[in-house]
């Protein structure tokens, strides 16, 4: 009786894959990413802004503090992104 013939896609017959290439190694371990915690951690500490004065635009000082949040964001997180990858 013959042997069926082996699909030529798959593992060679032993049974184990070539090793691929050792890919490039990259780290993401920035220490400029402990910044990001700013823009998480403030928002949290309402201890800090709980408070009606000063007003601006007659918004106390609650409101008004919370809007600057996102611009925040979004100046930190483009600070550190351009900080990491002049690391790299």
């Amino acid at each position: 009786m013959t042997e069926p013939p082996r699909p030529a896609a798959g593992p060679p017959p032993g049974g184990l894959a070539p090793a691929a290439a050792p890919a490039a190694a990259r780290s993401d371990r920035s220490p400029w990413n402990w910044l990001l915690l700013i823009p998480i951690l403030l928002p949290l500490l309402t201890f800090v802004y709980n408070r009606e004065t000063p007003k601006l635009a007659g918004f106390p000082f609650f409101f008004w503090f919370q809007l600057l949040f996102p611009p925040l964001a979004v100046v930190v997180t483009t600070i550190v992104f351009l900080l990491a990858k002049r690391r790299a």
